[in-house]
């Protein structure tokens, strides 16, 4: 399991046309497979809930999906199965904890 340090802004636009923003917040790689914790955000979040810093948990959805190459060759996202949400949600949740280890 590997992790990457690179924050990414996807967005996600939906039948009607809006847009929705979302950080990577986590990368990871298991079994030889990406997979991203997305992370919703919006262009008032900071001020919304106080937070001025990238790393900024105050609320809104969050994702798990499988990154996977489209047929032009570019990263999608897509649904991870059940057994791979498990064991990204448990990589998440041990990173958060370390996260806050370090802060205290």
């Amino acid at each position: 399991m590997t992790m990457e340090d690179e924050d990414m802004i996807v967005v996600f636009t939906d039948d009607d046309g809006n847009e929705f923003y979302y950080r990577e917040d986590f990368l990871v790689e298991i079994d030889d497979k990406k997979f991203a914790v997305l992370v919703s955000i919006s262009e008032d979040d900071e001020e919304d809930c106080g937070c001025d810093d990238d790393d900024c948990d105050c609320g809104g959805d969050t994702f798990i999906a499988r990154i996977e190459p489209d047929e032009k060759g570019e990263e999608i996202y897509v649904d991870p199965t059940d057994e791979e949400f498990e064991m990204v949600r448990e990589a998440y949740e041990e990173y958060l904890s370390e996260e806050d280890e370090e802060e205290e």
